[in-house]
């Protein structure tokens, strides 16, 4: 029979609360979301510290560019074009990886997640008067719709990256 606590009982002391948490997280439905919010989390993080180092290099390294300019000699002209090269590199690999955009997609995914959760956790929203089983069930069904837009929009940056690379130019 199906426990119409949701929350298996996560505020009730004692050992009947953490055996009802155990029962929770052996749910496959539950795996998945921890899954998905683990995976997202971590693809975030990724993406936002390759945006952020790619961004602080360019910087660095276009600020760099006037000082160089100023002296006079062959070796400051050398390392003005290198330096001038790398900067277009370095936006090429953020255009070609798309490491910001995937970062705030990655994380908003992640943040829609955790609300999922919290809203499950604690009986709101859509899973409100729900038994146990109907809520997992919901649970399921909203954060395998949230993982497969993600996943088309993911495609559909993905096609336009390579169309990019292939034409030289933005469909």
């Amino acid at each position: 029979m199906d426990d119409p606590d949701i929350t298996g009982g996560v505020d009730a002391p004692g050992a009947e609360g953490s055996q009802a948490d155990a029962a929770l997280r052996e749910r496959a439905e539950w795996q998945r979301l921890e899954d998905q919010l683990a995976w997202y989390g971590q693809r975030s993080r990724h993406c936002r510290r390759w945006h952020k180092r790619l961004r602080v290099l360019q910087v660095a390294f276009a600020a760099t560019i006037p000082v160089l300019s100023m002296a006079d000699s062959p070796l400051a002209r050398w390392l003005t074009a290198v330096l001038g090269a790398s900067i277009a590199v370095l936006e090429a690999t953020e255009q070609i990886n798309q490491f910001g955009p995937l970062w705030i997609q990655y994380r908003g995914t992640a943040e829609h997640l955790k609300h999922e959760k919290f809203l499950l956790l604690a009986g709101a929203g859509p899973y409100r008067d729900l038994d146990r089983a109907e809520a997992l069930r919901l649970l399921a069904e909203r954060v395998e719709e949230r993982v497969s837009s993600e996943h088309a929009r993911w495609v559909r940056t993905a096609e336009k990256s390579v169309a990019l690379r292939k034409d030289g130019k933005p469909l």
